[in-house]
């Protein structure tokens, strides 16, 4: 049997070996290193993709968020709500900016924000909300956007773990994440569901004033204050220009192995599958499984002793950090997302897994919570 990795973005690169490397080829044959022809007919693929008017590709993820919120034209100070239950870039992101995090707990079902939390945080100094669709599913946009109607507010949604999830309104066609709210947010590092070889990333929009505003940013000669280095690179276009084609085809390869883990956990009550949420699709970025409290560091390093990579996605909650305690948060707060945090791992998961490595991952997961319950 092959080492398991938890992702495998070298052997996922072999499969598109040829069109790549043509695609470098005409890139260096050109030597357009920065705003090249593949930049902007990646922006349009992915217009295309997203069914979007505007797609603006950027340098990576935090620059992304950054120019979402910039073009907003918050004012210093106001508020804005981000999950509990999350990585640590959005509200880092948002203090850099001279913006107020307020965190809100998460759904426990999907882990994505629960908008009943989120209604009980408004005050008059919020300014915007950003939905994380988290692990490779939607957060629930329609309450959001409501949310936003009633209280005036913006809606930013970060799909840089769910490209490619499709959100299904009710009795609408379904859309794909990152075009319900006002700007979305996306990024390409080389571990998300689009990858390149960089950390790029993109905003999309359907607002034209909004895309203006993204574009001058870009453009430090005439918005003053930008860099030249915040565009994507070409040849990272180029690679993106190419796996765009096969996104849907590679989401659907993660979702047979989450169908694989699904039917080997479908019997014990000791290990909580992921929830698939009727309104969202599901891409798996990560397959994240709950186990009890108790359990789950011995799980973790049982693995880890039989060379199965995990990760815990996230070992804790953002209210509860060190580097955000001005904010007053304490124990108690949010508790859906301090429980995530003392029962969440994340299993290897990715296109190239083999079955009898998934046979592997399942006997040792079931093997250990059967003997310590």
């Amino acid at each position: 049997m092959e080492d398991i990795k938890m992702a495998n973005t070298k052997a996922a690169y072999a499969h598109l070996k040829p069109e790549l490397d043509a695609a470098f080829n005409a890139v260096m044959e050109s030597m357009q290193l920065k705003n090249g022809a593949q930049v902007s007919s990646f922006a349009t693929k992915l217009e295309e993709y997203l069914q979007v008017r505007h797609a603006i590709p950027c340098a990576n993820g935090a620059f992304a968020l950054q120019l979402a919120l910039k073009v907003l034209r918050l004012p210093e100070g106001v508020e804005v709500v981000l999950p509990a239950f999350n990585y640590t870039s959005a509200a880092e992101v948002v203090e850099a900016l001279g913006l107020k995090p307020i965190f809100a707990d998460v759904l426990p079902d999907t882990f994505t924000l629960n908008p009943a939390s989120v209604e009980k945080v408004i005050t008059p100094a919020t300014s915007a909300i950003i939905p994380v669709h988290l692990f490779g599913q939607c957060a629930l946009m329609n309450p959001f956007m409501e949310l936003a109607q009633e209280f005036e507010l913006f809606v930013v949604e970060d799909t840089t773990q769910s490209l490619g999830a499709m959100y299904a309104e009710p009795g609408k066609q379904a859309i794909k994440a990152g075009s319900k709210g006002h700007i979305g947010v996306t990024s390409f590092f080389p571990t998300k569901p689009l990858p390149d070889a960089g950390e790029g990333a993109a905003l999309f929009t359907n607002d034209a004033i909004l895309a203006e505003r993204i574009k001058l940013f870009l453009q430090p000669e005439i918005a003053g204050g930008g860099s030249s280095d915040a565009g994507l690179d070409t040849l990272l276009a180029a690679m993106l220009e190419v796996k765009i084609k096969i996104l849907d085809a590679f989401n659907s390869k993660r979702e047979g192995v989450a169908q694989f883990y699904d039917d080997a956990f479908a019997d014990t009550e000791l290990v909580q599958a992921p929830i698939r949420a009727l309104y969202s699709s599901h891409v798996y970025q990560q397959y994240t499984i709950r186990v009890a409290p108790e359990l789950r560091d011995g799980l973790q390093e049982y693995l880890r002793n039989n060379y199965i990579p995990s990760v815990v996605y996230y070992p804790q909650p953002l209210h509860l950090q060190q580097r955000f305690a001005s904010l007053n948060y304490k124990p108690g707060d949010f508790p859906v997302s301090e429980k995530l945090s003392q029962s969440v791992l994340s299993l290897p998961m990715h296109t190239e897994l083999k079955q009898d490595q998934l046979e592997y991952i399942c006997h040792h997961v079931l093997n250990f919570v059967h003997r310590h319950a």
